[in-house]
Parts: structure tokens; C-alpha cells; sequence
């Protein structure tokens, strides 16, 4: 298996994903100088689906491109081919 890169320049692309993330906070938006979220360093961009918690299936949202990690109040995310 390949291994990825870890750089600084990677993870600035990656930061662009992380907007509206729960942890989005520790990406120099938070009070304490912490300037880089310690999920990006192991970070993926991989297709999911938002659902909010309250939607009834079939989940007909279209598959979006956003991190493993991704975290967002009152949603989840499912693989693309899962219609509930």
C-alpha cells in the first residue's frame, strides 16, 4: 500500500473541507492557539451522503465529497449506495 502524504501544503488543501465540521473549532478558530485539527493528519476525502437525523428513508440526497472525519450536530453520513 502507498503511503500518503503529510504534508503542511496537503493538509491546507484538506482544510477546505473541514468547514462546518464540529472540529472545524481547532483549525485557529478557538481561543488556545491550537492552529491544526489532529484529525487532518490522517484524514481521507471520501463520498458520502448527509442525512439529517430526522429524514425518513429513502435518503435522497446526493453523495458529496467531504472528509472521514467529517463531524456535523444532528446528521450522519452514509456510503453513497445506502437509501435507508
Amino acid at each position: 500500500m502507498e503511503k500518503r502524504q503529510n504534508s503542511p501544503a496537503r493538509r491546507r488543501g484538506l482544510k477546505k473541507y473541514c468547514e462546518g465540521c464540529e472540529e472545524d473549532f481547532y483549525n485557529n478558530h478557538n481561543p488556545y492557539g491550537i492552529e491544526e485539527c489532529w484529525h487532518l493528519r490522517a484524514a481521507k476525502i471520501i463520498w458520502r451522503k448527509r442525512v439529517h437525523i430526522d429524514e425518513r428513508p429513502p435518503w435522497k440526497a446526493k453523495a458529496e465529497r467531504m472528509l472521514d472525519c467529517y463531524r456535523q450536530k444532528r446528521f450522519v453520513f452514509v456510503r453513497p449506495e445506502v437509501n435507508g
